[in-house]
């Protein structure tokens, strides 16, 4: 059983990269609005159905239709931040909680009537294909997961260093009250900071949808690796969040490599409660 240990660390890195991009939604919702969003799960499936309606029934390349789905999702997460999320703040801390919980049933079942319980998966010829690394044969898909993973997540960093969306973002993620002062319309900032959070949740299901199959209950898992990758990066870090999900994948693959598949999603659940319970903050966290 502990055979070959480079390759599931090899394919462990690069799914961490899909893990990290899953994650990065999260991570900048939270940072910026203090918001924990329990929708994003099934949010991201919503993007991997998506991507696979343009692929069955546009014949659009799942990675090309990203033209259609991003600003798509983009226009969805300004519509929750702006109808939901911004009138549930002023309710109480619970409120938004509960409307995204609730959000999440809602996704779900138009998942189900629209496409069936039915297990789906967008198929192409790159994500059946394989590359060959240090004599091993590895997924392409798993490839492209970790440089797509990368890409997205340094354009985020690079948006909110270098553009005045982006720095205000981070003022507004910083400190609400003096933003305001400065003059930053902060409601506005969090429309587009939750509407950049879909669109990274809309590269996320695509490139899921072509790793995974996946159904319109599968968000609960999704949200779960995401919320694990979060903590153990540190709560608002990006790239904690990217290293987060580096080390889940490596826990993962190594857990099915050394105690079967059944195993894995249960090694990878109780090291994100020991780390909830020993260091809230993550491992990259102050």
């Amino acid at each position: 059983m502990s055979g070959d240990i480079l390759t599931p660390i090899l394919m462990g890195v690069m799914l961490g990269g899909l893990y990290a991009l899953t994650a990065l939604g999260l991570s900048m919702v939270f940072g910026v609005m203090r918001l924990i969003n329990l929708a994003h799960g099934d949010l991201v499936v919503l993007g991997a159905y998506g991507s696979y309606a343009v692929l069955t029934m546009l014949g659009i390349d799942p990675i090309l239709g990203l033209v259609i789905t991003v600003p798509l999702m983009f226009c969805i997460g300004i519509l929750i931040q702006k109808y939901l999320m911004s009138k549930a703040v002023t309710i109480g801390a619970e409120a938004p909680l509960i409307i995204a919980f609730g959000l999440s049933l809602i996704i779900q079942n138009a998942n189900q009537i629209m496409f069936s319980p039915q297990s789906r998966g967008i198929n192409t010829a790159y994500s059946q294909a394989s590359f060959h690394i240090f004599g091993r044969q590895l997924p392409m898909i798993y490839l492209l997961d970790f440089i797509v993973g990368v890409v997205v997540m340094l354009v985020m960093q690079e948006f909110l260093k270098r553009t005045y969306m982006g720095r205000a973002i981070s003022a507004a993620a910083q400190d609400t009250r003096a933003s305001k002062l400065m003059g930053i319309n902060t409601k506005r900032i969090y429309y587009y900071a939750f509407g950049i959070a879909m669109v990274s949740a809309a590269i996320a299901g695509t490139f899921l949808g072509m790793t995974f199959p996946f159904t319109p209950t599968s968000g609960t898992t999704f949200l779960t690796i995401a919320f694990g990758a979060v903590i153990i990066g540190g709560l608002g870090s990006m790239m904690g969040t990217f290293l987060g999900g580096i080390i889940l994948g490596v826990v993962q693959t190594l857990s099915a490599h050394f105690l079967g598949a059944n195993a894995q999603m249960l090694v990878l659940y109780v090291i994100i409660l020991i780390l909830l319970a020993f260091r809230p903050q993550g491992l990259f966290g102050r």
